[in-house]
């Protein structure tokens, strides 16, 4: 796009915003904030395509008046963690909802594959998960107790154990990005594979209902972190492959940083997911509407969270900017 064309099409909007800048407490910080993630994506294309223009010039000038009444007004240590998960993140992440659904179509296909595979190759789930635990769970169930394997640990080494190792998995998703989204798909793969054949596993003997209800206590939120940890593997990916306006390094550069907030938005839900492996699933004596109702909740959080909520924040931005106008 010629230089122009760039001012006059976004003049308007660069004129509200210095207006906002300049209307003192008229505008809440958060509301601020959004409309600067905007302006800095102006300049950084300002600076790929019209490097030391007027334009340029411009657009950071705007930027550093922006920052500084952002950070005057707000206090880091507090607002600014909160502003990340209630406004910056799902702005973010509402442009990333593509990369999702791939990320969730790649891991659903893939269970599908280890259910079909389990119920046609008779030694594909030992292959998968390995003769120690089918042994395991085929002696737990002969004692009429099949999930016995949530009890063998304390509940705090546990849930410990768990969160770091979800974590791992997870930040595997993410840096296998960098290997062009291959490397992430080949994690959804083998953990879809492996989730429909432990699924196989227990509808082979009968207890598809009693895994289910007690697995998913904890692996609704487990699995769904790991197919957002592959969103942000694919936006790592999608950086470098599809650049669009950007210097192929610049998109690199913004697809790492928007990957990185994927990550760092799925903490507090894996500690969440080992916290209820550790100390909830192993209660296989719940009754069933209260592992229902946990399951649900934790389906219904992450849904609102990663999906429904970035809609809200992405419609309440693009009124406000219609207000500005």
């Amino acid at each position: 796009m010629r230089e122009a064309a760039f001012v006059k099409q976004n003049k308007d909007k660069w004129a509200a915003f210095e207006n906002a800048l300049n209307n003192k407490g008229r505008l809440h910080p958060d509301e601020l904030s959004d409309l600067y993630i905007e302006i800095t994506d102006h300049l950084s294309y300002a600076k790929t395509f019209y490097p030391n223009s007027n334009t340029q010039l411009y657009l950071n000038s705007l930027a550093s008046q922006a920052h500084q009444k952002i950070y005057k007004t707000k206090r880091e240590s507090k607002n600014r963690i909160v502003s990340f998960w209630k406004t910056e993140f799902p702005h973010m992440f509402h442009s990333h909802h593509r990369e999702l659904l791939i990320s969730f179509l790649v891991f659903a296909f893939f269970v599908v594959v280890g259910a079909f595979s389990s119920a046609n190759e008779g030694n594909f789930v030992r292959s998968i998960l390995g003769n120690g635990y089918v042994n395991m769970t085929l002696e737990n169930i002969e004692k009429g107790d099949p999930m016995a394997v949530y009890k063998q640990q304390g509940e705090f080494n546990m849930f410990l154990g768990i969160t770091i190792n979800n974590i791992k998995v997870a930040i595997y998703a993410f840096a296998f990005g960098i290997f062009l989204g291959v490397g992430t798909l080949m994690i959804l793969l083998q953990n879809g594979i492996m989730l429909g054949s432990f699924q196989y596993f227990f509808y082979e003997k009968g207890l598809l209902w009693e895994s289910a209800r007690t697995i998913w206590i904890h692996g609704t939120i487990e699995i769904a972190v790991i197919i957002i940890a592959g969103c942000a593997g694919l936006v790592l990916a999608n950086g470098i492959l599809f650049p669009g306006t950007y210097t192929r390094l610049e998109s690199f550069k913004r697809g790492v940083k928007n990957g990185l907030k994927i990550m760092i938005s799925t903490v507090p839900f894996f500690i969440v997911a080992g916290f209820l492996e550790g100390f909830v699933t192993r209660h296989t004596e719940m009754p069933d509407w209260l592992a229902i109702l946990i399951i649900l909740s934790s389906l219904g959080l992450i849904i609102y969270y990663y999906i429904v909520y970035p809609y809200q924040i992405k419609r309440k931005i693009a009124y406000a900017d219609k207000q500005l106008h």
